[in-house]
C-alpha cells in the first residue's frame, strides 16, 4: 500500500471520529435545552388577581390614588379598587375598630403607630412619599399673604386642618417653629376640607398640602413658606390583617411603590420617600 493511500485514510477516520463528536455534542445540547424549557414551563405561574381591594388613604392621595386605582384594574381585569379616603386619624380609627380594609396609606408615621400597636398591620409599613406644606389662598391672592406671619393680619379669615390631623399636626409644628400664635375660623377633619374653604370664599387662607394645591388646578393660589422645610410629612403604607383579599393588597402596595406608581405621585407633587 502507497504511503499516499494510508495518508488519505487516516485523513478520513479523523474527519470520521470529529463528526461522531460533533453529533454527540449536538445531542448533549440539544437533550439539556429541552429539559430546561421542560423546567420552565413546569414553573408556578403568579396568581391571577380578582375581587375588590379596599383601601383606605390620607385625603391628600385621593387624585393620585384614583389613577392608580384605575390602572391597577387595567393591569388585573376582574378587580376593582374600592377607596375611602378621610383623615388620616379618623381611617385609622375605623381599621382598629373592626372595619375591613386591605391597605392603609397614612399621611404621617404617628396615624399609622395607632394601627400597628393595635396590631392591626399585616408587615411592617414603609415609606412610599412625602408631603409639604403649603398656603392656600384665594387666585391672585387678594389678601396679599406672603408668609406664614402675614397669617395674622387683623380681619383675615384662616382655616387649619384639626391638629390631630396630620396636616394639622405639621402646620402646629411649623407654626411653632416660627414663633406664630395663630386663631384659625375652623378646624377641618381633613385637608380637602380645609382647602375647600378657601375654594368656596368662606376663607381667605388655609395650610395644605402642596399635592392639594396643585389638584386645584388654579382653584386657589399657593404661597411657599421656609418653615415648612422643617415640619415635611412621610407617608407610610401597608397591608392589613383584617383584609379580605391579601394577594390584591400586595399587588396595589407594589404599584404605589414601582416606578410608574412613583412617577404619578411625583407628577401629583409628592416628595420622594
Amino acid at each position: 500500500m502507497t504511503r499516499s493511500v494510508r495518508r488519505t485514510r487516516r485523513t478520513l477516520r479523523l474527519a470520521g471520529a470529529g463528526a461522531a463528536a460533533a453529533l454527540a455534542l449536538s445531542a448533549c445540547s440539544s437533550s439539556s435545552d429541552t429539559s430546561g424549557q421542560s423546567g420552565s414551563s413546569n414553573a408556578p405561574a403568579p396568581p391571577k388577581l380578582s375581587g375588590t381591594v379596599t383601601v383606605f388613604a390620607a385625603a391628600s392621595l385621593k387624585e393620585s390614588f384614583t389613577t392608580l386605582g384605575k390602572e391597577f384594574e387595567h393591569r388585573h381585569p376582574g378587580t376593582k379598587v374600592s377607596f375611602s379616603f378621610s383623615g388620616s386619624d379618623t381611617l385609622a380609627a375605623s381599621i382598629t375598630g373592626g372595619a375591613p380594609a386591605d391597605v392603609f396609606a397614612a399621611a404621617s408615621p404617628r396615624t399609622m403607630k395607632t394601627v400597628t400597636d393595635a396590631g392591626a398591620a399585616s408587615g411592617a409599613p414603609v415609606t412610599f412619599v412625602r408631603n409639604q406644606l403649603e398656603i392656600a389662598t384665594r387666585p391672585g391672592n387678594p389678601a396679599k399673604v406672603s408668609s406664614l406671619k402675614d397669617l395674622t393680619k387683623s380681619g383675615l379669615k384662616v382655616v387649619l386642618c384639626d391638629k390631630t390631623v396630620p396636616c394639622g399636626a405639621a402646620a402646629r409644628k411649623a407654626l411653632d417653629a416660627a414663633g406664630i400664635e395663630l386663631t384659625p375660623v375652623s378646624y377641618e377633619q381633613d385637608v380637602k376640607s380645609a382647602l375647600n374653604k378657601v375654594r368656596l370664599d368662606e376663607a381667605d387662607a388655609a395650610v395644605v398640602y402642596k399635592t392639594d394645591v396643585k389638584a386645584a388646578k388654579g382653584k386657589v393660589q399657593g404661597v411657599e413658606f421656609p418653615e415648612s422645610a422643617g415640619a415635611v410629612n412621610d407617608y407610610p403604607i401597608t397591608a392589613l390583617k383584617n383584609g379580605r383579599n391579601a394577594e390584591a393588597a400586595q399587588a396595589f402596595i407594589a404599584l404605589v411603590r414601582s416606578a410608574d406608581g412613583q412617577k404619578v405621585l411625583g407628577e401629583a407633587g409628592f416628595l420622594k420617600p
